[in-house]
């Protein structure tokens, strides 16, 4: 993904934001617990919690050589559903298609490939499977006013039990434009909360914000609209000055444990921060 250019005053900005905003008294919301660290180039694009509470780390060196050899040059923000794992792929600027593979518990690897829709970018940046299993929601990078929706390769009966085409469908209308999305998880079966890149602060008042996205309903396979709230600015702390850039997130239902990632400036980004919250009430 490409990064954003950052202003000083957007810095300053952030370094205020970095702890999160004040919530009304009484109200619950999102308290950091902690902070871990992971190598960038094995773990800086995504994350994922398993059933026993360990972490799926993906970043580029988690590409596949059989992979890239097809061109997938490009791993997002993953998911775990049932024991499978869901990874998002793309490829060259100029591809016409993404793709989304699953790996069963036993290690088999399929790949479901989606050939993109007119105006549709070629990004994929993150995959994100629904409590029931069945749909399987992504994302594309810039300014987006939507979510989309796949049924859940493998998962979803209506998916070719061996890899194959994957079609859209339906898609989350958001009620306002998100920009920069590396990454969305679900916390229950109508609400998402996603990672924005955004450094700009045009759409939302914080710097790389925790948007929280809550559905009428549980997905159903057709046409939502989500209602967007930003929720606090994620921290951008390091030694080194520069661009930092959000990337994945994971919510563990077992733990209630939330989990963002950010990858510091410069030389400082080898390292990616993996920092843990936990929703508390004052």
């Amino acid at each position: 993904m490409k990064r954003q250019l950052l202003t000083l005053a957007c810095l300053l900005s952030a370094v205020t934001l970095g702890a999160g905003t004040a919530s009304a008294a009484g109200a619950p919301h999102w308290a950091q617990t902690g902070t871990a660290y992971t190598d960038t180039l094995g773990g800086g694009q995504g994350l994922a919690g398993r059933a026993d509470g360990s972490l799926l780390y993906r970043g580029l060196a988690s590409i596949p050589l059989d992979l890239r050899v097809k061109g997938w040059n490009h791993i997002g923000d993953p998911d775990i559903a049932r024991g499978h794992v869901f990874d998002a792929y793309q490829g060259a600027d100029t591809a016409t298609s993404k793709m989304f593979a699953v790996t069963t518990p036993a290690g088999k690897r399929y790949e479901y490939v989606h050939q993109l829709s007119p105006g549709e970018k070629v990004n994929n940046s993150f995959a994100t499977v629904s409590p029931d299993g069945q749909w399987l929601v992504s994302g594309e990078w810039g300014e987006q006013n939507r979510l989309q929706v796949f049924p859940a390769p493998l998962l979803n009966p209506s998916t070719p039990p061996t890899g194959g085409d994957l079609k859209e469908a339906s898609q989350i209308t958001l009620d306002k434009p998100v920009r920069d999305i590396q990454g969305c998880d679900f916390v229950t079966g109508t609400r998402l909360l996603c990672v924005s890149n955004d450094a700009t602060g045009s759409l939302f008042p914080q710097i790389r914000p925790l948007l929280q996205v809550d559905l009428p309903h549980r997905l159903d396979g057709q046409p939502v609209t989500g209602k967007v709230t930003s929720l606090f600015a994620l921290p951008q702390r390091s030694v080194c000055t520069g661009t930092f850039e959000a990337e994945g997130v994971d919510y563990d239902t077992g733990s209630g444990t939330l989990r963002t990632q950010m990858i510091p400036p410069g030389v400082c980004a080898v390292t990616t921060a993996v920092h843990s919250y936990q929703q508390v009430t004052d």
